[in-house]
């Protein structure tokens, strides 16, 4: 394997042309060099504080080699664009999309939530969790997709399988290498074109979730449904909201998917009087799971509170940036000022600008929380609010 310095440093004259006689020759051959389908899976913490004892707190990243990934690249340009103009492919599918954030996605879920409590109704949100969703999808499924239902034929085809099958892994911790292995399921997590290919797979679902008259939302593996109710007669849209999750998850098996509806989150948004008015309703049957009502519900790395105050969301942020200027103290000293103003903006002002457009007509206090603390800064103190240090 090659380092990537190296590539860099020699491309013009060097390894440009080799790399891409290599890629013609792999489209014109209709085969994906098989040197390139092993990878190193490192396993990485899902989250801090999870059982490190369990296989389940961990994501399992692929480290693949720099000119597989080039290859990959060319032909995500081809392809992208073809499936994004397909009618099959999910309107509401808006991960890996120029243009298209994690801000996006939340304003679009906001704007619906918004949209009823204006027209008195309240909105029933549910967070769908699919169980190890890139790592189980059927091969012969996934390679014949983009053909039945995009229209990717011929030698586009032919390519797509030949990058599917015949792939390697083997694990990598520490000095520690596990046996290599084969698999028949999954796109690798850390690859180009696997994005790409997982969006395509679960494309169908959204057309499945619309015949119900259900609203959805989706960005990669997270699925959201969302239905507005009168608070006053809330039995038809919660009963469509059962049938129309017990249809989603009977597709996420027949496609090889495994959705823990144990594990996914329901919650109720509006006004403090239409909350007040379905308090009654503390259960919710999801996928024939009953669920409880929650108050919050955190997505994509937003806490949304049922009483759209962002409450939560603001303390997870001071909390977290004080962290990290409290952590900066150390090397403070280090640190010319220009230098502490921009390490200060790199990691403080990034996690404030964070889907802040959420924040837009949240109260006062909520405010509060991200423009100053709660008590004056001590003697010494390293910085001021969070625009930078003293």
């Amino acid at each position: 394997m090659l380092p990537l310095a190296l590539l860099r440093s020699c491309a013009d004259h060097t390894f440009a042309p080799i790399i891409s006689n290599m890629a013609n020759l792999s489209f014109a051959e209709c085969c994906f060099p098989a040197a390139f389908k092993t990878a190193q899976v490192l396993p990485l913490l899902k989250k801090p504080g999870l059982d490190k004892e369990q296989m389940s707190s961990y994501r399992p990243i692929s480290n693949l080699t720099t000119i597989s990934k080039m290859i990959e690249q060319l032909a995500l340009d081809r392809l992208r664009p073809h499936l994004f103009k397909s009618p099959n492919f999910s309107r509401l599918q808006l991960a890996y999309r120029r243009g298209h954030s994690t801000e996006t996605a939340l304003l679009h879920v906001m704007n619906t939530v918004y949209t009823a409590a204006d027209a008195k109704k309240i909105t029933t949100l549910v967070g769908l969790d699919i169980s190890a969703a890139f790592d189980t999808i059927d091969h012969d499924v996934l390679a014949s997709r983009p053909e039945s239902q995009f229209g990717v034929v011929g030698a586009a085809s032919s390519w797509l399988q030949s990058y599917l099958c015949g792939r390697q892994q083997f694990v990598r911790l520490g000095r520690h290498l596990s046996p290599m292995t084969q698999y028949d399921c999954g796109v690798p997590q850390g690859s180009v074109l696997g994005p790409l290919l997982f969006t395509a797979y679960v494309s169908a679902v959204g057309k499945l979730i619309e015949s119900y008259g259900v609203s959805y939302h989706q960005f990669a593996d997270d699925t959201q449904l969302l239905v507005s109710m009168d608070s006053t007669n809330t039995t038809p849209a919660i009963d469509r909201l059962a049938h129309c999750s017990a249809a989603v998850c009977l597709w996420f098996l027949q496609n090889g998917l495994q959705l823990n509806a144990d594990k996914s989150e329901v919650v109720f948004f509006g006004t403090p009087a239409q909350l007040r008015s379905a308090a009654n309703i503390t259960t919710v049957n999801v996928a024939r799971s009953t669920l409880p009502v929650a108050s919050k519900l955190k997505s994509l790395g937003v806490t949304i509170d049922s009483n759209l105050r962002f409450d939560c969301h603001a303390r997870n942020v001071a909390k977290a940036y004080s962290f990290h200027t409290c952590a900066l103290r150390h090397v403070r000293s280090l640190l010319t000022d220009d230098v502490a103003q921009t390490v200060t903006c790199s990691i403080i002002a990034s996690r404030l600008d964070c889907c802040n457009g959420l924040l837009s007509g949240a109260p006062a206090a909520t405010f509060d929380k991200l423009q100053r603390p709660k008590q004056p800064p001590t003697p010494g103190h390293c910085f001021t609010r969070y625009t930078g240090f003293r």
